[in-house]
């Protein structure tokens, strides 16, 4: 519906990357999480890359965001630090890219605190939530 509020907020999306000659690279894609409504990070669109490997779905997609996020569940690196991307941990067949992207989305507001990957953003999460969510929140 045009007009509509919701119709000019960013969505959360995900395609294929495009390679130079054209082709389409399915094992690696790119997307968009904006941040949930109602939240510190409302406004923010986040970008994350999910890379397949080859036995894809026996294994989970390594999920990471470019630029890194300040974050007590993000590794310096980027790479998503969530249990339904561990193999060994709560990974499925049946979850699906959608689900990946909305749990994603979902623990942006809601870090695991008992598995941080990233400890200035966890100590700094755990004593003052008001620093936090300033340097965390888009700008």
């Amino acid at each position: 519906m045009s007009g509509s509020p919701s119709a000019d907020l960013p969505r959360l999306c995900g395609s294929p990357n495009k390679e130079p000659d054209g082709t389409m690279n399915l094992m690696n894609w790119e997307c968009a999480l904006p941040g949930k409504k109602g939240t510190p990070w409302e406004g923010g669109l986040f970008k994350l890359w999910m890379l397949f490997k080859d036995d894809y779905p026996s294994s989970p997609p390594k999920c990471k965001f470019e630029p890194p996020l300040f974050y007590p569940n993000v590794y310096p690196s980027g790479r998503v630090c969530l249990s339904i991307l561990e193999e060994d941990k709560d990974w499925r067949l049946v979850i699906t890219i959608k689900q990946i992207l909305l749990g994603i989305q979902e623990f942006l507001n809601e870090p695991n605190i008992q598995d941080p990957a990233q400890a200035e953003a966890y100590t700094i999460y755990c004593q003052n939530r008001v620093e936090y969510e300033k340097r965390f929140a888009p700008s």
